[in-house]
């Protein structure tokens, strides 16, 4: 019998549908459900892992944080150690009745080293069971029973590659994270969180905020004149300059262009811009795309898993940007004609006498782009994985359309000798824009004139601005910005960004450091600094890549690594004192929520645990002069939000509990706010029974 190993349970039961043409025997062995089935006259079992079902940790000895130096972990041995056991279980029982392993996981490093740690289990007890390999990018039947058709060996190396990963962050996350947390006193379910690839990443997001708050606003002066033509129409132009940086200068003109109320046209022109469609999805793009219609990084993926398991999309994590000419392009357009939201777009697509499709910059083999592999009306998915899979489908069309043109003109008018502009632009073909709701143009129409008519100026405007500082990063902004610095992999950026919220680093989106995260940057860079620069982070993916590539050892790479971090805690070590100080100032200014409530309290409202009840609450600075006291929930994180409540004015805190998506909770336990979310709660549960 041959055993097929999946990296989920809804992927192994669709493989096992597609392989078998529904002829299905299910059971379950100490809880894991197996499905047994024909394959080309043999006898299969198929079983789907819940990801990893071995993690790496040191020895038990290793785990006391008081009583082992964290410099001793850079050294220690590492276990593999199971996680989930009755599937460990069941796979050694069953290795028993097998001749042939399958390996049937993501290709990718995680994947491989998934499914190499699968292998390796069946091995302790079937040693004689060979070992092949299903490769495929979506679980489609044509790309399912063609990878089964022709397997192919495991590739030990990109397992290698994987495991050598799980090391050295299993080294670095535990050394820095211990070592920081027990020199500021922050331990247990305090602890502060330091990585290889996390702090780099936070010192992105801290270094763009400190910019914003060291930001000087240069001031500036903008002239703008009304027009109106013989026709009556309005539109305005913008001298020339743009921007005035003196005063004076702008008083000037503006003064001068006062002695007259006519504008004469001095010169048009005409252009017509092509407008390129986007390129195809690789994981990167995917996220930003889905960034700005409202999901985080961890939602597009988790999202995009989803559907590539059930067989709607094809596999979500790669780096490609160009179709490979195994994909008939027109026949996954067609498929869609079938989804009313996408039949003008197919249309389109299909009346081309030729499809070019447009391609990026990355070209890899491991994976195609993200495109659709089957039709879905909106009925057949939930809300969130329509709303992702309308974006991938439309994308995909959009690669295979025409690109669209924009003509822009531009006015140029003489008042007093001085030069004004009007920019006006639409479009006139739409092409691709027209079946992509993402893409925001605002057509903007000037009238019809002519060069030497005379305008007549109805109004002067002398407006004073300010330059603004860098925006903050967003979570697809920030994605991208980790992938041109090589920070993480497309399989971990998002988890990235991910941790670096539930351990109250960063919240919002756009993303805003806490005080504890600005205070951690600084100190790694003056203590550490190549901690917290991604080149060091760079170079040891690098080197996990040519482990994959046959270069390099996995034992090399972890060895050097080794060697980093050593050189990097004899620095952290002479700074031990200074950043238990700077650690704890800063934490200390996080328990901070607002100001006081009280108009008579110049206090601040902060964080504070009952030394009778040990339990949490919200009291002010100046107890006991000041009693003003408000519940917290005692359960996950809490961190100010630095906001006030739109219902009350009273301050708000973000919580954050394991397994749960972090919410906004007003302190004012009168807020009518929350009355009147009580109230639509209510509303609901009444028309759900009134509908049952």
């Amino acid at each position: 019998m041959k055993l097929v190993i999946s990296e989920k349970e809804i992927a192994a039961k669709r493989i096992a549908k597609i392989l078998s043409g529904n002829g299905i025997t299910e059971e379950k062995i100490y809880g894991v459900p197996l499905w047994y089935i024909k394959f080309n006259g043999d006898d299969c079992a198929v079983i789907g892992l819940q990801g990893h079902i071995l993690k790496v940790d040191f020895p038990e000895q290793y785990a006391n944080w008081f009583k082992i130096d964290p410099v001793e972990l850079i050294y220690a041995p590492i276990d593999k150690v199971p996680i989930h056991k009755k599937i460990i279980q069941a796979l050694k029982k069953i290795a028993e009745k097998i001749d042939q392993v399958i390996i049937a996981t993501d290709y990718d490093r995680e994947g491989e080293l998934i499914g190499y740690d699968a292998w390796k289990v069946i091995e302790q007890i079937n040693k004689v069971a060979n070992v092949k390999r299903a490769r495929f990018s979506a679980i489609t039947e044509t790309d399912i029973n063609n990878a089964f058709m022709h397997p192919d060996k495991i590739d030990v190396n990109l397992a290698f590659a994987g495991r050598a990963r799980q090391d050295i962050d299993l080294i670095w996350g535990a050394v820095l994270t211990r070592f920081i947390s027990l020199a500021s006193y922050q331990v247990k379910d305090k602890f502060l969180s330091v990585g290889r690839v996390q702090s780099p990443t936070l010192t992105l997001i801290v270094e763009r905020e400190l910019e914003i708050k060291n930001f000087i606003p240069t001031p500036f002066w903008v002239i703008n004149i009304k027009l109106k033509t013989s026709k009556d129409e309005i539109f305005e132009a913008t001298h020339y300059k743009k921007k005035f940086l003196k005063k004076e200068e702008a008083e000037k003109v503006f003064k001068k262009i006062g002695s007259t109320n006519n504008a004469q046209i001095i010169d048009i022109s005409e252009k017509i811009k092509s407008i390129s469609p986007p390129i195809p999805f690789n994981t990167t793009g995917l996220i930003v795309a889905a960034n700005s219609i409202g999901f985080s990084a961890a939602k597009t993926i988790s999202t995009a898993e989803n559907l590539y398991m059930n067989g709607y999309i094809s596999y979500p994590r790669t780096d490609n940007t160009v179709y490979p000419n195994s994909i008939d392009l027109a026949k996954v357009a067609s498929m869609l004609s079938g989804v009313s939201d996408f039949k003008n777009a197919v249309k389109d697509v299909l009346a081309q006498e030729k499809i070019i499709p447009t391609k990026g910059k990355k070209k890899t083999t491991d994976h195609p782009p993200i495109y659709p592999t089957s039709a879905a009306e909106p009925d057949k998915l939930s809300e969130d994985e329509y709303k992702l899979y309308e974006l991938v489908c439309r994308r995909f069309l959009c690669t295979l359309l025409p690109p669209a043109e924009m003509k822009s003109i531009t006015i140029k008018l003489d008042v007093e000798g001085e030069i004004f502009t009007a920019s006006g632009s639409y479009v006139i073909k739409a092409g691709w824009i027209e079946h992509y709701p993402y893409y925001k143009h605002e057509d903007i129409i000037l009238p019809e004139v002519k060069v030497g008519e005379i305008l007549e100026i109805i109004d002067r405007m002398l407006n004073e601005s300010q330059t603004k500082p860098p925006p903050r990063f967003t979570q697809g902004k920030l994605v991208e910005k980790m992938e041109e610095l090589g920070l993480g992999t497309k399989a971990t950026r998002h988890t990235i960004i991910q941790n670096l919220i539930s351990r109250g680093y960063i919240r919002g989106n756009p993303l805003v450091p806490s005080e504890k995260a600005i205070a951690v940057v600084k100190i790694l860079q003056k203590h550490a600094e190549r901690i917290s620069t991604p080149e060091m982070t760079s170079e040891l993916e690098i080197d996990m890549d040519n482990i994959a590539k046959g270069e390099k050892t996995k034992e090399e790479v972890v060895e050097k690594s080794r060697r980093m971090l050593k050189e990097v805690m004899v620095k952290l070590e002479n700074g031990k004192a200074e950043i238990s100080q700077e650690i704890k100032k800063a934490i200390k200014e996080d328990t901070i929520i607002g100001s006081c409530v009280d108009k008579n309290c110049n206090g601040n409202l902060m964080i504070r645990v009952s030394r009778k009840t040990k339990k949490r609450f919200i009291g002010c600075s100046n107890y006991p002069q000041c009693t003003q006291t408000f519940s917290l929930p005692q359960k996950g994180m809490i961190i100010p939000a630095k906001e006030l409540c739109k219902h009350c004015g009273y301050p708000i805190v973000k919580v954050i509990v394991k397994g749960r998506k972090p919410w906004d909770l007003c302190i004012n336990s009168e807020c009518p706010g929350k009355n009147e979310k009580n109230k639509n709660f209510r509303n609901k549960k009444e028309d759900k029974a009134t509908a049952d």
